[in-house]
């Protein structure tokens, strides 16, 4: 009985593994440059989104990713607004091969970071006495492919 309650054990430890470990606020900031004349005029803003992801490994099976949403609100050829976002998460990642690691550590810990980032950035506007920015979903798997054939096409290149 102890035997097979100790393969059971050593079945699960090699199990692939992937958990959340907390989220958190990096790093913030606001900035609205042309205050308070922005206000006094039409609004009709163009929004520009800059989204980076990284990642970086911490202890063990510990991984810190970062994602990095950068939104510039211009209106009558001026900056409005601008905030930056740096939300960050650690994740374990246990018993999964490098290639999907990578791949997990650029789409799902992103996926998982961002409607916290966007309540950040929503967050920002409104209190800086803006309207409510609201950022569309982004489809991190469709970012990853993208880079990867990319990066696939400019590696074939002589």
């Amino acid at each position: 009985m102890a035997e097979e309650q100790d393969q059971a054990q050593a079945q699960a430890e090699n199990q692939p593994q992937f958990a959340l470990q907390r989220i958190y606020l990096k790093d913030m900031s606001f900035e609205s440059p042309d205050s308070p004349e922005v206000f006094r005029g039409q609004w009709s803003p163009k929004v520009k989104l800059d989204v980076n992801t990284g990642a970086k490994p911490l202890d063990g099976d510990l991984f810190e990713s970062v994602l990095t949403v950068t939104v510039t609100v211009e209106n009558a050829d001026k900056v409005a607004y601008l905030v930056e976002i740096k939300q960050a998460g650690i994740f374990g990642i246990k018993n999964i091969p490098d290639e999907t690691k990578k791949q997990l550590l650029a789409t799902l810990c992103p996926t998982t970071l961002f409607p916290y980032a966007r309540e950040a950035v929503d967050n920002a506007a409104t209190r800086g006495g803006f309207p409510p920015l609201h950022l569309a979903p982004i489809n991190f798997d469709a970012m990853y492919a993208e880079a990867a054939q990319q990066q696939a096409e400019g590696g074939t290149e002589h």
